[in-house]
């Protein structure tokens, strides 16, 4: 497991911008199964998470249609919490960092770590704003 003094700063990036952080494979579960559309973030250490992959995610809720529930588990901190996120994610298998968005419970489009890694930020945020105009 990572330290907490590694973690919460990169937490934050996503919490200070409306995310919930969720912790424990109940409120994932909980908040997965929400009537509505849910982005969940799978966080990480990597360095596509902090280029690329929490940028991009922050920047795609600019527009009007965005989903009306941001989550986030924090991989290698919150392994009850991510491997619950990561059940509602087959048939993908497990990446970080990685973003599922899910629509009444159903998962309708999904960014893993090979869609992440390697492409800018501004590709992220375009990738994700098409999908919620797509279903939110």
């Amino acid at each position: 497991m990572y330290p907490e003094e590694l973690v919460m700063p990169m937490k934050a990036e996503l919490t200070d911008k409306g995310f919930q952080d969720l912790t424990t494979a109940e409120q994932v579960s909980q908040a997965i199964k929400k009537e509505g559309t849910t982005l969940v973030m799978v966080n990480s250490v990597c360095g596509c998470a902090a280029g690329a992959a929490r940028p991009g995610v922050v920047d795609s809720l600019v527009g009007e249609k965005k989903p009306d529930q941001l989550v986030t588990v924090f991989a290698g901190f919150d392994n009850d919490a991510v491997a619950e996120a990561r059940r509602h994610f087959a048939p993908f298998p497990p990446s970080s960092p990685s973003v599922a968005l899910f629509k009444d419970g159903e998962l309708v489009h999904m960014l893993e770590r090979h869609h992440i890694e390697g492409n800018p930020a501004g590709a992220i945020s375009a990738n994700l704003q098409a999908a919620y105009q797509e279903y939110c």
